[in-house]
């Protein structure tokens, strides 16, 4: 089901809580429905036979329950001095409905206050339905999102009830005027995932009461009306990925209410006004992926809980209490400009901190006296840090993710590492850092990344680095790492690449682990002799690269039937003899090798099997990519509270 099938239950607790909640309090319903009047059970009836066809079915059978009350999707509610039940939900969602012969009868229930017909393949909107709804005026929740509705957004005309409209991820175009304008009650509409065009539309009722405004991912331009000031009732706008461009307006104070306001991906520009600051129910704000220049405000994070302002053009240095306020739960500068150093001090309510790609220097700030335990998700890489990782990293014990790499650390890879057994990815590489690899470090049980490359650790390999069960990928390459590798290797079933390239590793290759996929580089290594038949083992190995050591003997036979097998890289040995006859789409480089001979003409591979090795190549790469990802946005989605949403939706901003 996609992100927004999944809204539709979120948006009738949003309607159930502001307005079934009195209801309910002074009608309990009662346990076993009153019946429905004539005229509501005989439409009900003529709903089911109309939805239930050969090609569709709707769990609604009058044969096996006579009360549509108890059908799944509806609810009932007493009526007022009678002993009839009147109908107040539909909810026809995820049923895969392509055809809306079926609305019109829909109209015909006077008392309805919910529809639903949400995640199903509708194209249109029967004429005159719109209209129709108008004219119930019980109506309040409207949704007919995640569907595939074309054409312009309809006028709606009447709708004196309804409070929640929803028409997101649909494929509906044109501008947007007055069409919304005779909603006097709305307070929540989402128009995401949609094409629209034009100026964000100001017309959202007369009465100015909306709470919600969502209107991400369509194609509408222009400046931040600054008409939207005028709607006080503000809790979330939502204008994330359009063509906004200009600056944000200075009256955007005047929200006082506002508690989710996201920008994210548009062309805004100027700089982030310092009223956001004043804005004290703002808990969350995204301006992330524009072009916003100068310095970040200070105090702007006084009562955020979520800042994330990266992708931007910032500069200037980090103010000093933006990374030690309380409220503050993840912080987004990456990908910026900003230079000097970071603050000393971290908030403990931080979850989340990511400074990464910035011109940021001076040493990582201290997370001593195991303050920051909350603390999961933590990246400083592409920056010129320096000075050592603190062993007080360690006590940070729910880390997941640490990435400091390209930077200029020095110092050793330390021991207290070992200690964070949430860790699941690691990234150190293109530092200076010296000494062994710590055997704490290869007894993290999560760890699924391992980048340490590039930098000058020496010694060998840990034997115990086979515990790491649910290793994806390490790489170790380009350090001074001397010795054999491990025999017990082989264990490690996750693990689907490995990079060893660029040390002073000898002795005899172990076995292999046999899911070994996107790559095994042992290049520039001081291995000899023949290549290891163990090799033959690796049917699903897309890249091996074996170049720059003092192999010898004949380039073996069984190389050319590991199937995936696309780059060979031999150059550089000591190998003789002729090249097998690989298959035409494998690039095999066996420069620098004396001996080699009679090396088989290629022809040009063609371009359909070229294409479907890259594609089966991408495809590898990105389900381990993917792995990794999935943890990052796992991490992610846990970094974000969502406590402080009044309306709880279940939605990925």
């Amino acid at each position: 089901m996609s992100r927004y099938g999944r809204q539709t239950t979120s948006l009738v607790l949003y309607f159930n809580f502001h307005f079934f909640l009195s209801l309910f309090c002074y009608h309990p319903l009662p346990m076993v429905f009153s019946q429905l009047s004539t005229n509501q059970k005989t439409t009900m009836i003529h709903l089911s036979n109309n939805l239930n066809t050969p090609t569709r079915v709707v769990p609604w059978d009058v044969n096996k329950e006579p009360n549509p009350c108890l059908w799944t999707g509806v609810r009932c509610n007493p009526q007022t001095n009678s002993s009839n039940s009147s109908i107040i939900q539909i909810s026809l969602s995820g049923h895969s409905l392509s055809s809306s012969d079926f609305l019109p009868l829909v109209y015909r229930i006077e008392s309805l206050q919910i529809l639903d017909v949400s995640d199903n393949r509708l194209t249109t909107i029967p004429p005159g339905f719109i209209s129709d709804c108008g004219k119930l005026g019980g109506l309040k929740l409207l949704n007919f999102s995640v569907n595939n509705l074309v054409g312009r957004l309809p006028d709606f005309v009447g709708f004196s009830g309804l409070v929640a409209l929803d028409f997101a991820e649909n494929n509906l175009n044109g501008s947007i005027d007055s069409e919304l304008d005779w909603l006097v009650g709305l307070r929540s509409l989402n128009l995401s995932f949609n094409h629209f065009t034009g100026f964000v539309p100001t017309h959202l009722g007369k009465s100015k009461v909306l709470e919600e405004l969502e209107l991400s991912m369509n194609m509408f331009d222009g400046p931040i009306p600054v008409e939207l000031v005028g709607y006080q009732n503000f809790t979330l706008i939502d204008l994330s990925r359009n063509r906004l461009s200009g600056c944000v307006p200075d009256g955007i104070r005047e929200l006082a209410k506002l508690e989710v306001l996201i920008l994210s991906a548009n062309k805004l520009s100027g700089r982030i006004p310092q009223s956001i600051s004043n804005i004290t129910s703002l808990w969350r704000f995204a301006a992330n992926s524009n072009n916003f220049n100068g310095s970040i405000p200070d105090g702007i994070a006084k009562h955020l809980k979520n800042l994330d302002l990266s992708y931007n053009k910032l500069s200037g240095s980090i103010p000093s209490d933006l990374l030690s306020s309380l409220n503050l739960h993840t912080l987004d500068l990456s990908n910026n400009r900003i230079e000097g150093q970071i603050p000393p001090v971290l908030s403990p309510s931080l979850v989340r901190l990511r400074l990464g790609s910035n011109l940021l220097d001076g040493k990582i700030p201290s997370t001593a006296n195991a303050t920051h335990q909350k603390l999961t998700y933590l990246e400083m890489e592409n920056n010129n840090l320096t000075g050592s990782i603190s062993p007080e990293l360690g006590d940070c014990r729910n880390l997941a993710l640490l990435n400091l790499a390209h930077n200029h650390l020095s110092g050793a890879l330390l021991a207290e590492l070992g200690k964070l057994s949430s860790l699941e990815v690691l990234r150190l590489q293109s530092n200076n850092l010296s000494g062994g690899i710590p055997i704490q470090i290869t007894q993290l049980p999560k760890l699924s990344v391992l980048n340490i490359s590039w930098n000058f650790l020496n010694s060998s390999i840990p034997p115990s680095v086979s515990k790491m069960q649910s290793l994806i990928n390490m790489n170790l390459q380009g350090n001074k790492l001397s010795g054999s590798i491990p025999v017990g290797i082989a264990s490690m079933n996750s693990l689907m690449e490995l990079q060893l390239g660029e040390n002073q590793l000898s002795g005899e290759i172990p076995r292999m682990p046999m899911n070994l996929q996107i790559a095994l580089n042992l290049s520039s290594n001081l291995f000899q002799g023949p290549i290891p038949e163990t090799l033959s083992r690796l049917s699903g190995l897309e890249i091996l690269d074996l170049s720059n050591n003092k192999f010898s003997g004949e380039i073996p036979g069984f190389l050319t039937r590991m199937g995936a097998l696309t780059q060979l890289l031999l150059s550089n040995n000591e190998l003789s003899g002729e090249i097998p006859d690989f298959r035409s789409w494998v690039m095999v480089n066996t420069s620098g090798n004396e001996g080699v001979t009679n090396r088989t003409t290629k022809s040009t591979p063609p371009q359909t099997q070229k294409k479907e090795m890259s594609l089966s190549c991408a495809g590898k790469i990105l389900f381990a990519i993917g792995a990794t990802v999935f943890v990052v946005v796992s991490i992610t989605i846990l970094a974000i509270p969502l406590s402080g949403y009044k309306l709880v939706k279940k939605r990925n901003y």
